[in-house]
């Protein structure tokens, strides 16, 4: 199954990365969708927003179809096709958030049944929360297509320890989609992955991992790990923005990730703090999923604890710049 792991990952990556350079080169791509740079922006000049249209045909086609049967894979098309819409003339916030509870929910339901309705409910706002962190993280060079790599290699080394061949199937060509992607987006950003890109691959972090979890390849608390640098950015960016009475569903970069880029670390080297951090729980998590007790719950904690130290730093080094920028003026 390994070799076969290999080459969907490989497939997927050039899949992804053809489709791109395709589009690029026949300039379909200022066609599709073009991000024009604003006062939200931490880039100066027009980018395509057209990397799903590499990711997602790719995905399904090395792996997603099989592996997360009919219905997870027609929600990333759902969400693919009216992210795209969103892309180039832009869906209303409530709509938006409405579209990706009913496909969570609709999906998930299918999928593992409709009982107990409580729980379906709760792991379908736990799966849009998903879809929306890769939306708001995907704002920085090289950051959403880093997570996504990180994220589904982690889900598909431990769906191969625990047999699980289809969620296995799924994760590698999200992460080689993912991959080729990258090629075009970091160091320097000649594509953004966009709502069609970001969507579906925000829904199938949570999706697998609640078929993950389902299915015994892994605790709950395993995908929580994986993505714990986008969930805690996300997050408390969000409760942040919530207690100070800001307008939270409009876009912004006042994220960790972007402030640290606003304060003149760039965009390379943002990204490759996040890596390290991403890593550190992909494995961590990897780790502690096959330990029990002490070792397992001190795994997580330095995982936990690594996070809330870079977000200490940033926001030291947002209020030194802060500061600076005032004295400057």
């Amino acid at each position: 199954m390994l070799i076969e792991l290999i080459v969907r990952f490989a497939v997927a990556a050039m899949c992804s990365a053809a489709g791109i350079a395709l589009l690029l080169r026949s300039g379909l791509a200022w066609r599709i969708a073009l991000d024009e740079p604003n006062h939200r922006s931490l880039h100066v000049h027009p980018i395509p927003r057209i990397g799903g249209w590499g990711v997602v045909p790719a995905a399904l086609l090395c792996g997603v179809w099989t592996g997360g049967g009919v219905w997870l894979s027609g929600g990333v098309l759902v969400l693919a096709a009216v992210s795209y819409f969103d892309d180039r003339w832009g869906v209303p916030s409530v709509l938006r958030l409405a579209l990706h509870l009913c496909v969570a929910g609709l999906c998930l339901g299918s999928v593992l049944g409709w009982q107990p309705l409580a729980l379906l409910v709760g792991l379908s706002i736990t799966v849009a929360w998903g879809i929306n962190l890769f939306n708001f993280m995907d704002g920085s060079n090289g950051m959403a297509g880093g997570m996504a790599v990180s994220g589904f290699l982690a889900y598909a080394c431990s769906a191969v320890l625990a047999g699980e061949s289809g969620l296995a199937f799924a994760s590698v060509a999200l992460a080689g989609a993912s991959t080729g992607f990258l090629l075009f987006n970091f160091p320097q950003a000649r594509v953004f992955l966009g709502d069609a890109g970001s969507v579906p691959c925000g829904f199938m972090a949570g999706a697998l991992g609640v078929a993950g979890w389902t299915a015994g390849a892994w605790p709950g608390w395993f995908p929580v790990v994986v993505f714990a640098p986008f969930i805690a950015d996300a997050s408390v960016t969000l409760g942040r923005r919530i207690w100070h009475r800001e307008r939270f569903w409009e876009a912004h970069r006042d994220h960790y990730y972007q402030r640290l880029v606003r304060s003149g670390f760039g965009h390379v080297r943002t990204a490759f703090i996040y890596y390290f951090v991403m890593l550190l729980c992909a494995g961590g998590a990897l780790l502690a999923v096959h330990e029990s007790g002490m070792l397992r719950a001190v795994t997580i904690a330095i995982c936990f604890t690594a996070i809330f130290a870079l977000g200490l730093w940033i926001d030291c080094r947002w209020r030194t710049h802060g500061a600076r920028a005032c004295a400057e003026a």
